[in-house]
């Protein structure tokens, strides 16, 4: 029996064929983005999962540029993470410190478990918010200034607080 050899494009097809469907509203898929934020923030190891939060946004950044059809640099996503959680320093620095105390026996663990999840979760909102607004002016990671959405970043952190509170809230009445 001849194997008849396939073309790209039946490839490609086949390829789409075999894929989950994937989210096709970019808030839905910043708000499941925030919610695994939420479980990482959770992590009883300091620093591990920081990288954990970085691979959940970064994932996240990749989902969102499938969405809008724009290329994805896993190096310059991370870069860009960096600079623009770096950019809201005191944000940055309170996801920093309190992975750090999770190292203190029993008030440092309790407290991270208390508090990580929040600013997680608040800060994978804003990153996603500053995302979606970016792609939709036709923006790409090669065009991206961090320093012109810092705050932007800022108020989409205020605001993806309130989201973690209510989530938090409809967790608890589901229990």
């Amino acid at each position: 029996m001849e194997k008849k050899e396939k073309t790209a494009g039946e490839e490609v097809a086949n390829e789409k064929e075999q894929q989950p469907e994937e989210v096709s509203n970019p808030n839905e898929i910043v708000k499941k983005h925030v919610i695994g934020s939420m479980a990482v923030g959770l992590v009883p190891l300091p620093l591990v999962d920081l990288m954990a939060l970085t691979g959940v946004q970064l994932n996240m950044l990749r989902k969102l540029t499938q969405h809008y059809q724009v290329s994805f640099f896993k190096d310059k996503a991370t870069n860009i993470l960096a600079s623009l959680i770096g950019s809201g320093l005191p944000v940055a620095f309170s996801g920093l410190f309190t992975s750090i105390v999770k190292t203190i026996p029993i008030i440092g663990q309790t407290t991270g478990a208390l508090v990580m999840p929040a600013i997680s979760g608040a800060s994978t909102y804003a990153v996603g918010k500053v995302f979606i607004q970016h792609f939709e002016s036709g923006g790409t990671f090669l065009n991206f200034n961090p320093e012109a959405v810092k705050e932007y970043y800022a108020a989409m952190f205020k605001e993806g607080q309130q989201v973690v509170s209510n989530l938090k809230k409809k967790e608890d009445v589901a229990r």
